[in-house]
């Protein structure tokens, strides 16, 4: 887009590295331990430790062509710069759509958990005003520029990782850690799988907002593989913490409070709590910081309407696509109907996944100088873990997601033809 405004590079290292952290920690920390603990034992956070070399392979794919681009979109430029304009605006539009009902659902998780501490929330009225408030919230943070986000987004990290250490620390220091390599017996053995590969989804959220990072090619790659080991490590401290402290609690998304409880009484169940709410609100936020930023990178593209490259010259932030995106959460959290849709938002991740693995190469064989070997076996082990996890969706999931692509295709074209009469 020849008329695109420049936003401002404001963030470091440490900023970037929030984008990837608050993706993958949002509910499934709080939830996890208890699930995984009640289908495999102390095998646990091993079974932790595959999803992370599962979810690998899709890591480095993405620090290797974020090593390649400067600018708003992550897989959105890779699809685009290999495969042309259609396949860049798939790759954006489903993880759009993905995100968009990511976050009204998890606002309804989070104001769920505060209700535990505030049982005035449970009013379904107050429930729905306090969801629409705190979207209403991120939207404004975002608005007012990238920095406001990112120290706002810090400070709720610290807030939601704190209480975590510390339940590992008291937990392992004052219990058994019930450490053990004892391999069980998989009753299902798919599901277990899946569940530790949703777990480290999001990753690839530290590469949307690159216009905005001060150096991205050597933070955006640093920040997705740093990342990734740090919370491999904190999801299987907190459930061996788990294991040591209260393994027999029910497996449900309050059984991690209700550990604490048992180990520091009220105030424990309280710290994890309020730590659960914050969470589960940073990884909105988050949400709500980078993926404006691709609608931002796909109209400089010219696959999304000029509008959504508008800059707000008060604040130098992409307003539209902020706004646009913060009322679309909005709708769809009112919409008690949106679970349908909420079961085919991780296959619509998927297809950005798959369009990403299957770029790098065909990037890297454009190149003069030829790329490792080892990078090619890399990039189509990412591919086939995709498609495996894809091929374990639900025939329902595949319709809505048929859906979001004829949607998207159409949004696409029209697009286009706006933007050739503008030319």
């Amino acid at each position: 887009m020849p008329n695109a405004q420049e936003l401002p590079r404001t963030v470091g290292f440490l900023g970037t590295a929030l984008f990837p952290i608050n993706g993958m920690v949002g509910a499934g920390i709080f939830a996890l331990p208890a699930i995984m603990v009640a289908a495999v034992g102390n095998f646990a956070p091993w079974m932790m430790l595959f999803g992370a070399l599962l979810i690998l392979p899709l890591t480095f794919v993405f620090s290797t062509l974020a090593a390649r681009f400067d600018r708003h979109g992550g897989p959105v430029l890779y699809a685009h710069a290999a495969f042309g304009p259609f396949a860049g605006f798939q790759a954006g539009w489903t993880r759009y759509a993905s995100g968009v009902v990511a976050v009204a659902a998890n606002t309804q998780v989070a104001i769920a958990y505060l209700g535990v501490l505030f049982p005035v929330l449970n009013d379904p009225a107050i429930k729905a005003s306090a969801v629409v408030g705190f979207i209403v919230f991120t939207t404004i943070v975002n608005l007012v520029g990238m920095r406001t986000s990112v120290r706002t987004l810090g400070a709720m990290t610290a807030i939601k990782i704190v209480p975590l250490i510390g339940l590992v620390l008291v937990g392992l220091a004052t219990r058994d850690p019930a450490v053990g390599f004892s391999l069980p017996q998989f009753s299902e053995f798919e599901s277990v799988v899946l569940l530790t590969f949703y777990a480290y989804m999001a990753f690839e959220n530290g590469t949307f907002a690159a216009g905005e990072l001060r150096n991205p090619k050597r933070d955006v790659p640093l920040a997705l593989m740093t990342t990734l080991a740090a919370i491999t490590l904190l999801y299987m401290a907190v459930i061996w913490a788990y294991l040591a402290i209260s393994p027999t609690v029910a497996g449900d998304e309050s059984a991690l409070a209700a550990a604490a409880g048992e180990l520091m009484g009220q105030s424990g169940m309280v710290a994890i709590s309020v730590a659960a709410a914050f969470s589960i609100g940073a990884n909105t936020l988050s949400g709500g910081i980078v993926t404006p930023r691709m609608t931002f990178g796909m109209a400089e593209q010219g696959t999304l309407p000029r509008i959504f490259a508008h800059v707000s010259k008060r604040f130098e932030t992409p307003d539209a696509s902020i706004l646009f995106y913060g009322g679309a959460a909005i709708i769809f959290s009112l919409w008690a109907g949106f679970a349908t849709l909420a079961i085919a938002s991780t296959l619509s991740r998927l297809v950005m996944y798959l369009l990403s693995a299957l770029a790098l190469p065909i990037l890297q064989h454009r190149d003069e100088r030829p790329p490792p070997r080892w990078h090619l076996p890399v990039a189509l082990l990412a591919a086939a873990s995709t498609l495996w996890v894809a091929s374990q969706a639900s025939t329902e999931a595949y319709k809505m997601l048929g859906m979001i692509l004829v949607v998207g295709t159409g949004l696409f074209f029209l697009a286009a033809r706006g933007n050739r009469s503008v030319h």
